[in-house]
């Protein structure tokens, strides 16, 4: 095909995030073009007021909102197009508001959208001064109504706003849907669909090429289709690529190709978009479980909320990117977004980093979930009304991306035990099929084989795939899980869509007892807080199970990282993660390293200061993957522990196995000791066939008499939103974290960033996150520096009373 490219681009992406003015209140008026708002406060997007305000009991968003303030909140934004915009097709794109957003362009009502989690655009095309004068966009979020959610969900516009121009004939809105449905290691078939929008004002003849270029930027295949347009309308267009020797998306090689789809009219080039991509083929086996381009793949998986802990919901991509980093080095393979559709920047890291994802679209359908006055004002309230245009919104906008390997529908929704309930699934996953019947749909049941409103046989075996969440919660099941059903319905397709972690706090060694800081009235306090030495227990039969049964498809524990809410005063946050709010890993975290990484590791806990418990007996224990530990406490031996799981068992004769034999001392996941107390050192000394692999230590620290700093990362991108995490460790003279001291560290921050979020990981500390204080909790707290829009230095200095002060160097270019 002979064609022309023009010289400017032919669409124009502009991040819309700099220079908001917000108000916190309502004004009357606010949404007109010259309303004043010079009195308002100036800010960057993304923004989430709920985050910046205090803690207190009073706030009606009670301890499922993290007992943070809500309301109501507006943002303004001044600005002129570009010459020659006369012509030109200008929308605006919001990746979230929450919520209950109403927008106005020029003083023109564009519309309102409730859900604060899906993505939205409005035209501003007809309302627009593109003659030089100023533009005024205004914004309003609603979240007054409270107790409104189940758990923290911040307020305003929390992720990025997008400024789109483009020309009168271009590709639509999520538009370009790609998809693998014939892969093997030698062909690889890309079926491509886009939708066409024409506005020219008459019919024109378009052609579309498709690109698929590797890693490499080499073109990989490529095909033009035509066909002619009419005037004023959205029209399909198709072509079908075939790649030979294609590279294979998968968890352990996440390799991407890119999708560009060029549109032209009368042989000039009038949009172009580009889409990554992977080719996968992905089933799941009522016998075999998950499988991944024909091999079978245990999902090992977290259940994870929307919020980066001391920033809230607006939460920078990099805190996303260290946050799976350490997931990633856990072992952690897979992510359901609980209980709502994620940022998009949040699916793109894992479509890189090789992460399976069940996306899922709702917490409530047609009936309240409130307890206790929890959630009375939630989703349920707009179901009817928007259920369809929500979910079909989230299905366009994120089927592109191979890591997501199932759409959930919902979570423990009231209506799987109802009469209705099958009706109003087939509905929702009718859509799902309608917008991209290549994936499975699933619905996280919690109430699977109970006797308390037990989900119909009618609800599930709609489902193409079965969540359990809490198999092991009731009765018989807490020791048969899934095995009851996999006889009375051998055709299921099973998944542990949630249940529960090694769940604890991090730096919280009780003896005994329940936390008397998030002790409830109720009488699941005592489940919930278990000791250091006991809460893995449930966990650990549960993974064995799953491990060992290839027809369950594998678990997303709950959850991978602390979220904000979902507590009970004082406590602002759930206790549930294997990570803490800073994304500093907890004991638990290692034990599903020690089960989901080969690398030979030792983890042992609790830490070793225990004065004034001299001779008093001290559990002891460690996860590992090492065939047996030995401990020795100040040198003297305590004897050596050793486990196996799986364990092997005889090949090729009667006696013989392939690996040196291990006579196991328990059956549990861990090892543990009962240790006299005295301070020193603990050492564990790992083992595998026969050989001495790996050492880890604990001792007892000296006071503490400075502080250090650590960053992970030394140099940012200057484009307003890079951060980097600086961590803050209180130690001794020989620079060993002292756990059991704690201090209060006063931050500055000068340069070319700013100080964004401070915290320790304490879920009952209730200092401000956008203080520039913050007290340490087990010789730990974070501070997160993001860089500015203008290259040079950020310095960071920590100090606190009477220790020595630290300082850390970041540059931004």
């Amino acid at each position: 095909m002979k064609a022309e490219r023009q010289a400017d681009p032919v669409r124009v992406t502009e991040r819309f995030d700099f220079g908001w003015r917000f108000l916190l209140g309502d004004a009357e008026g606010a949404g007109q073009e010259h309303f004043d708002d010079s009195a308002w406060r100036t800010l960057d997007l993304p923004h989430d007021w709920s985050v910046e305000g205090e803690f207190s009991a009073d706030h009606p968003a009670g301890g499922d909102g993290a007992y943070l303030p809500a309301g109501i909140g507006w943002y303004r934004k001044r600005f002129i197009l570009p010459e020659h915009s006369n012509g030109r097709h200008v929308e605006v794109r919001f990746d979230g508001v929450y919520m209950n957003s109403e927008v106005w362009i020029n003083g023109h009502y564009l519309g309102k959208r409730p859900n604060g989690y899906i993505g939205f655009h409005y035209d501003l095309t007809p309302y627009l001064h593109s003659d030089g004068r100023s533009n005024t966009l205004a914004v309003r979020a609603d979240n007054s109504e409270q107790p409104g959610s189940r758990w923290y969900t911040g307020s305003g516009i929390y992720r990025h706003v997008w400024l789109i121009r483009t020309g009168a004939a271009r590709l639509d809105n999520w538009g370009v849907h790609v998809t693998t449905p014939d892969v093997s290691a030698s062909l690889g078939t890309a079926k491509v669909t886009v939708n066409v929008v024409n506005e020219l004002g008459t019919g024109r003849y378009a052609s579309l090429r498709t690109d698929i270029v590797d890693a490499d930027g080499t073109v990989a295949a490529s095909k033009t289709a035509g066909a002619f347009l009419p005037d004023l309308g959205t029209y399909a267009m198709s072509v079908d690529l075939q790649v030979n020797d294609p590279k294979l998306w998968s968890e352990v090689s996440p390799y991407l190709y890119t999708l560009r789809t060029s549109l032209y009219i009368d042989d000039r080039l009038a949009d172009e978009m580009e889409t990554p991509f992977g080719f996968r083929a992905i089933a799941f086996d009522a016998d075999r479980g998950f499988m991944v381009n024909g091999a079978r793949v245990k999902l090992n998986g977290v259940c994870l909320h929307h919020d980066g802990g001391c920033v809230g919901a607006a939460v920078p991509e990099r805190v996303w990117e260290r946050r799976l980093q350490l997931l990633k080095e856990m072992g952690c393979n897979a992510i359901r977004m609980s209980h709502n559709p994620p940022s998009p920047e949040l699916l793109d890291l894992c479509d890189r980093m090789g992460f399976f994802v069940m996306d899922e679209a709702f917490d409530e359908w047609t009936h309240s979930k409130a307890k206790s006055g929890s959630a009375a004002y939630g989703y349920y309230k707009y179901f009817d009304e928007w259920w369809e245009r929500d979910l079909t919104d989230m299905l366009r906008r994120d089927r592109n991306h191979p890591s997501i390997i199932m759409w959930s529908v919902g979570n423990e929704i009231p209506e799987q035990s109802q009469p209705a309930g099958p009706g109003l699934l087939k509905r929702l996953m009718d859509v799902c099929r309608r917008e991209d019947p290549t994936r499975p749909v699933t619905l996280a049941c919690d109430n699977i084989g109970s006797d308390i409103n037990a989900a119909t046989d009618e609800f599930l075996e709609l489902l193409d795939v079965v969540g359990y969440n809490y198999v092991n919660r009731w009765r018989g099941r807490t020791e048969t899980f899934y095995a009851e059903d996999r006889v009375r319905y051998p055709q299921m397709k099973m998944i542990g869509s949630e249940h529960s972690s090694v769940r604890s706090t991090r730096a919280d060694y009780r003896l005994s007892g329940p936390l008397t800081a998030d002790t409830r009235s109720d009488e699941a306090a005592a489940w919930r807080n278990p000791t250091y030495y006991t809460g893995m227990i449930r966990a650990e039969r549960l993974w064995k199970f799953t491990r060992m049964h290839d027809y369950v498809a594998g678990d997303f524990m709950w959850t991978g990282i602390d979220y904000l809410g979902e507590a009970r005063w004082p406590n602002k946050s759930s206790s549930a993660g294997v990570i803490d709010l800073c994304g500093f890993p907890k004991d638990g975290y290692y034990f599903y390293k020690s089960q989901w990484t080969a690398e030979p590791m030792i983890h042992p806990f609790p830490h070793w200061n225990w004065e004034g418990r001299e001779g008093q007996i001290i559990p002891v224990l460690c996860y590992t993957n090492c065939d047996t530990v030995e401990l020795f406490v100040n040198g003297k031996s305590f004897g050596v522990k050793s486990c196996e799981f799986p364990l092997q068992g005889m090949t090729k004769r009667y006696g013989h196995y392939d690996k040196p034999f291990v006579h196991a001392t328990t059956s549990d996941l861990h090892l543990a000791w009962d240790v006299p107390y005295e301070p020193g050192v603990l050492r564990f000394v790992g083992t595998r066939d026969g050989k001495e692999v790996c050492v880890a230590e604990r001792e007892t620290t000296g006071t503490p008499v400075r502080l250090e700093l650590e960053t992970d990362r030394g140099t940012l991108a200057a484009d307003g939103t890079d951060a980097a995490h600086v961590t803050v460790r209180l130690t001794d003279a020989r620079g060993r974290l002292v756990p059991a001291a704690d201090c209060s560290v006063s931050f500055s921050v000068q340069g070319a960033g700013t100080l964004i979020g401070v915290d320790n990981g304490d879920p009952a500390s209730r200092e401000s996150f956008k203080s520039n204080t913050r007290k340490t909790y087990g010789g730990l707290c974070l501070a997160i520096v993001q860089a500015g829009l203008h290259p040079g230095t950020v310095v960071i200095r920590a100090e606190a009373e009477g220790l020595e002060a630290a300082e850390a160097t970041v540059r931004v270019q």
